[in-house]
């Protein structure tokens, strides 16, 4: 049986998915424990599943509702006897160093969860700049793990009530809060790795304007109840040239 499981949510990743898996394989293939990739697939309308296949993935899974949180849940419900679980997103490349660390964490015993801190694959607007910089200083600061690299052991996991299906966006923030009030309690942490960062894909910067990106902010820090309707949610589900999903 797998110590770990590293669950790949992906919603009409046909362009990215294979460079994130080579990344993944060769991470694994250094470690000393023994894992198992699995693809979500989150009702693709491209060639997501078939990308998967080709590209090493060990399982997929099909999440029909068009939900990252649901997605993520849905990986994780499909390897119930594996301990150590790690989630990162379609777009995101991990090393073999920050996987290594991950692990030796969730095996410490004193370590419930974690994170990364991020860096961007290719230059971006001001904006988005400004929102790494900003996210990964608060990361550092109030412990928080974005949902590019999210590890954790499976009791804090499942303790912290899992990822929230009632959010669209932000189901990573809510679950690192649960699962640091449930370490505390075992006398554990939740710990965001400095170095080596995850590089995760810089392409909203391409896709949304500046203009998007604040109206987006603004939504998620004086309406947060927004982030339980997809359609408010758009920097995290739309595709360009891809019909958006119902809401």
């Amino acid at each position: 049986m797998p110590d770990y499981a590293i669950i790949i949510p992906a919603y009409n990743e046909e362009a990215y998915l294979a460079d994130t898996l080579e990344a993944t394989r060769s991470a694994m293939a250094g470690q000393l424990l023994s894992g198992e990739l699995i693809v979500v697939d989150n009702n693709s309308s491209d060639t997501t599943a078939e990308v998967a296949k080709k590209n090493g993935a060990d399982r997929i899974v099909f999440e029909p509702h068009n939900q990252i949180a649901r997605a993520r849940n849905a990986g994780a419900d499909a390897v119930p006897e594996i301990e150590y679980l790690i989630f990162v997103d379609a777009d995101t490349l991990i090393s073999g160093e920050l996987l290594s660390l991950a692990l030796e964490n969730l095996q410490s015993g004193v370590i419930a969860a974690g994170g990364a801190r991020v860096v961007m694959d290719q230059p971006v607007s001001p904006i988005v700049d400004l929102i790494t910089r900003v996210w990964n200083q608060t990361s550092a600061r109030l412990n928080f793990a974005a949902g590019s690299f999210f590890y954790t052991r499976r009791d804090a996991y499942e303790a912290g009530g899992t990822f929230d299906e009632t959010v669209y966006a932000g189901e990573e923030i809510w679950l690192a809060k649960r699962i640091k009030r449930w370490a505390r309690k075992k006398k554990m942490r939740f710990v965001v790795i400095a170095d080596p960062p995850v590089i995760t894909s810089g392409r909203k910067s391409e896709w949304f304007s500046t203009g998007q990106f604040i109206w987006q902010l603004f939504f998620i820090f004086f309406l947060p109840w927004t982030v339980r309707n997809r359609r408010f949610c758009q920097l995290w589900y739309r595709r360009p040239g891809v019909k958006n999903p119902d809401s």
